[in-house]
């Protein structure tokens, strides 16, 4: 084994040697390739959740070289609110494997994840009891990417669920407007991994909204669309809110955000897109759907609700949206995409009609 190891190695080297371009190509990142070429470095992706499931929360990490996707929470296919799961797992070492969830994690909907200094951070969601009747948890849990072990830390200063989470510099997580209890709130709450402490942060300047859908590019951020609520009397309304705003953190204080508002994509808002940063200079948002609905994938006008195929692209470089039909089977009720060496990664939602999928795409 070991002489075909060595015979291996010198064939390599001789042909690197006669060709620079091979050498180079062994050396790049997966992300500084295509996606095929990416998808071939890479021997054991998984292809499907281990369970249908949409509005799941999802984080990607890689720990020592390996890489390791989480599903948390969400809802199963039945779609009532019997079928809210607490369910959650992490794919690693080519299999799905179910991990241990501490029995003050209820089950959830609308939760949000993220990965920053090695570790899983999961916060918020809503709980639905029999009676319809629902109430935002302020849980923020960092799970330990080797151990699995689950710590709770302090919770949110004002619960939310549908919000929007976003990184800055691996260390500060940035919770935007969302839905507390009865109401949207503008809030831009900021978390520190490193001191484990809360801080509010210039809030956004549109209408505040839930599921809403965005991305970080360095210290650039930009959030798209959700909902507003709207109360005429004692008539409440949940309206598409077609807006996007672009924040720019201060580089000398954290806790201050430049908001500006910007063109929209298209001037139809979409609900629970997939979103992340992708291609260093770009915030890709796909899927969603222009009619915002209940968890059941019925709209609040009572229509179901039709997922979208299209991939919204924002360039920071160029300050403009490009828009497109994708290969992909259009899909909604998303929480994030998750940015990869592989291209963007969206793990279950729904597809049409209202169906819970255990599907995952692999974007360019």
């Amino acid at each position: 084994m070991v002489k075909a190891f060595l015979l291996l190695f010198i064939t390599w080297a001789l042909t690197a040697c006669q060709n620079p371009d091979v050498a180079k190509q062994r050396l790049l990142k997966p992300d500084q390739q295509n996606f095929q070429a990416a998808h071939q470095l890479s021997t054991q992706l998984p292809t499907q959740l281990p369970k249908a499931v949409a509005n799941n929360a999802v984080a990607y990490l890689q720990v020592d070289g390996q890489d390791q996707f989480y599903s948390f929470n969400g809802l199963l296919a039945g779609k009532t609110h019997q079928d809210i799961t607490n369910q959650a797992w992490v794919w690693r070492h080519g299999e799905w494997q179910a991990l241990s969830v501490p029995s003050a994690q209820p089950r959830v909907l609308a939760a949000t994840a993220v990965s920053a200094a090695g570790a899983v951070y999961l916060m918020g969601g809503y709980t639905v009891a029999a009676d319809h009747s629902e109430k935002s948890v302020p849980n923020v849990w960092r799970i330990d990417a080797v151990t699995d072990q689950w710590l709770a830390l302090p919770p949110m200063p004002t619960p939310v669920d549908d919000t929007v989470a976003l990184v800055y510099q691996d260390r500060f997580i940035y919770l935007i407007s969302g839905w507390h209890d009865v109401a949207n709130v503008e809030l831009v709450q900021v978390f520190d991994t490193q001191s484990q402490t809360w801080q509010q942060a210039t809030p956004l300047p549109l209408p505040p909204v839930f599921g809403h859908a965005g991305g970080i590019v360095d210290n650039k951020i930009l959030v798209c669309d959700g909902v507003k609520l709207v109360v005429a009397g004692e008539q409440r309304n949940f309206l598409p809110s077609p807006a996007c705003a672009v924040g720019t953190i201060d580089a000398n204080d954290h806790h201050l955000i430049d908001w500006q508002v910007i063109e929209h994509h298209s001037g139809v808002a979409h609900y629970r897109m997939a979103a992340s940063s992708h291609k260093k200079s770009q915030i890709h948002f796909f899927g969603g759907s222009n009619n915002p609905y209940n968890y059941d994938g019925i709209g609040y006008n009572g229509q179901p609700s039709k997922a979208s195929n299209v991939l919204r692209i924002y360039d920071f470089n160029q300050q403009q949206w490009t828009l497109s039909d994708s290969d992909f089977a259009a899909s909604m009720d998303h929480r994030a995409a998750l940015s990869t060496w592989y291209g963007l990664v969206i793990m279950g939602g729904m597809k049409d009609p209202q169906q819970v999928t255990n599907e995952i795409k692999y974007l360019k």
